[in-house]
């Protein structure tokens, strides 16, 4: 096997510290493969001194099966795992941990309900919550944050330190560890008992970390720790992929390596061997944009290839018809539908071109959830109160917008199967003020049956005050208000062409049956498109490739403000382009949910 200088400059590397900037499509996993065996080969390494670390078991576990492949061999001594395996496995030797001890999210997320079931919240979306509070309590152990001093972006400061105490109670009292007890034990264990950590530090003499650019706070003292004190640490990454910072990932740690090492030996490899010249080049335009970041001049070997193709649509109808359709014609030329992905910011935004992609029978696999916007809360709020337009008086529907917007009529009150008003307006007979709410719950519900969906979502919005109360809730629960309009646009917007709420009730139910049956055939077949987000798409390479939406507000996206969050936006934009091996077509669309976009800031310079 060839190499380019930089690869076999990496692959021999001996001692110290040494660091990899790997950008897309420039080997890394050979290097990292081929410099372990080289530790082995003509180093005269023990196998079972060297460490290779990467972020997820199924890397770990393509990794080792290349190394063994390379060496033809069944087994090996080298410690191929993940971050938490690695630590699991010093734990287990130090306290006698097995497999029964650490808590999965099922658990982790049960105990959390009970939490949240005990304090007086007012949760619309509980699984939401849950995410949230999850990724809040993982980012307050992996950066060692003192409780007093974090501020929950979930719920209120004080509700969530007594959320993250219970939640801690509970993990002692049932003898567990989270994933992120994991790093902060170790990290404790290894602090406290010096004999325990020169054990470890003494068997791995040798550690290489792939994807280092995605390392929080924890991990890097941990891994800094072990590798005393020969600091034979050989790191791979790449900083203009760092794309996981909800994660607690920090690019700043692979920045500032030479700082912590001064010796270390940098080493760029400078050939993308996966894209064509035009991406290369149109790629390093965007992220030359940034400002805190490594410079690297990356050479194409492929040759110029075809040019980047930008494509502007009306809107998403119209986007997604024509790329189903220019799909349909690349394989009818002898293309494949899994030589073909299409990429996009988030989940919600590929709801439009999953739909078109369903009706018109085009195989696709979705590596993330497919979203059912028809089963959010708010969406079960508005049809609901369509539902109550038409005379159905069930409790549970009832329930449902009663007091969405605040009316402060009581649950007490409402505890029959079906609801009468007027046993209602009875409960109340002494507030004058209730029956007035009552009157125009009802005179609002008679008008919403006489319009058509769209109309009546409007409606709902404005004239019965639906989005002053999202507002209200968005305020509560600390979280954007706009997220929740959004969603009430798009939901809207799916309602436009519908003459009666009957028609559009029909469009829901056999919407929810198509991704019923997408979502049971998902990974059954073998030749099927990709629809991924740009965080799932990372590491994956496609001959074509389709970017969607690359407009301001989407990409980059809206909360994105400071430097550091603009810059992070762009690096998933550079992710994205990077996955092409051919074909790189970027979409845009005029307008969204009737509002008009402008084209995204970072296609400045590059498509022209």
């Amino acid at each position: 096997m060839a190499f380019t200088q930089a690869q076999k400059e990496a692959i021999t590397h001996y001692q110290g510290p040494a660091m990899v900037l790997a950008g897309p499509g420039s080997g890394k996993t050979t290097v990292i493969t081929q410099r372990t065996n080289y530790l082995i080969e003509h180093y005269g390494i023990h196998p079972g001194n060297i460490l290779v670390v990467t972020f997820t078991r199924a890397a770990a576990e393509e990794m080792k099966k290349r190394f063994l492949a390379m060496r033809k061999e069944q087994r090996t001594m080298v410690r191929f795992g993940t971050f938490h395996s690695v630590f699991f496995e010093i734990l287990k030797y130090a306290y006698g941990l097995t497999g029964a001890n650490i808590a999965g999210e099922e658990v982790c997320y049960g105990f959390l309900k009970e939490i949240i079931s005990k304090i007086d919240l007012d949760v619309e979306d509980e699984a939401e919550l849950l995410k949230s509070l999850t990724q809040e309590i993982s980012i307050v152990k992996s950066e060692q944050i003192l409780l007093e001093h974090y501020y929950s972006s979930s719920v209120s400061d004080e509700i969530f330190r007594r959320i993250y105490q219970e939640y801690q109670k509970k993990m002692t009292e049932k003898n567990l560890l989270d994933y992120d007890d994991l790093l902060v034990c170790t990290w404790e264990l290894l602090t406290q008992r010096a004999d325990i950590c020169a054990g470890w530090q003494k068997r791995y003499r040798y550690i290489l970390i792939d994807e280092f650019q995605d390392i929080n706070k924890l991990q890097y003292e941990i891994i800094r720790l072990l590798a005393k004190p020969e600091d034979n640490l050989f790191i791979v990454g790449d900083d203009d992929q760092s794309i996981y910072r909800f994660r607690g990932a920090k690019p700043e740690i692979m920045l500032q390596f030479p700082k912590a090492y001064p010796d270390v030996h940098k080493i760029v490899l400078d050939y993308n061997f996966r894209c064509p010249g035009n991406i290369v080049k149109a790629a390093a335009k965007v992220i030359g944009r940034n400002v805190t970041r490594y410079d690297k001049q990356i050479r194409e070997v492929k040759g110029e290839g075809e040019p980047i193709e930008f494509l502007k649509f009306p809107n998403q109808n119209q986007e997604s018809l024509f790329i189903m359709k220019r799909i349909r014609e690349y394989v009818s030329q002898g293309g494949q539908y899994d030589q073909v992905a299409v990429l996009y910011r988030n989940n919600m935004d590929a709801r439009v071109i999953s739909q078109r992609f369903m009706e018109y029978n085009v195989p696709f696999y979705m590596r993330d959830v497919i979203p059912n916007i028809y089963e959010h809360w708010i969406a079960r709020n508005i049809i609901a109160y369509m539902k109550a337009a038409e005379g159905d008086r069930d409790r549970s529907v009832i329930l449902q917008i009663v007091n969405r917007p605040k009316r402060y009529i009581g649950r007490e009150c409402l505890d029959e199967r079906t609801v009468d008003f007027e046993k209602v307006r009875k409960y109340y007979e002494d507030k004058y003020w209730m029956i007035k709410k009552i009157d125009q719950l009802e005179a609002d519900l008679t008008a919403l049956r006489r319009m058509d969906p769209y109309t009546a979502i409007n409606y709902i919005r404005h004239g019965i005050g639906y989005e002053s109360y999202l507002q209200e809730y968005a305020d509560y629960r600390k979280i954007q208000a706009e997220d929740l309009l959004e969603l009430l646009d798009q939901l809207q917007e799916s309602a436009k062409g519908f003459k009666t709420a009957r028609e559009w009730f029909a469009h829901i139910e056999e919407y929810g049956k198509m991704l019923k049956e997408q979502n049971q055939k998902q990974r059954k077949a073998d030749n099927q498109v990709t629809f991924s987000t740009l965080h799932s798409a990372k590491g994956l390479e496609y001959p074509y490739v389709f970017i969607l939406d690359v407009n301001e507000g989407i990409i980059p996206y809206k909360k994105a403000v400071l430097q550091s969050e603009v810059e992070e936006e762009r690096r998933m934009f550079y992710v994205g382009m990077t996955r092409a091996s051919e074909k790189l077509c970027i979409c845009s669309i005029k307008e969204k949910n009737g509002k008009p976009l402008k084209d995204s800031p970072f296609l400045m310079g590059i498509n022209t």
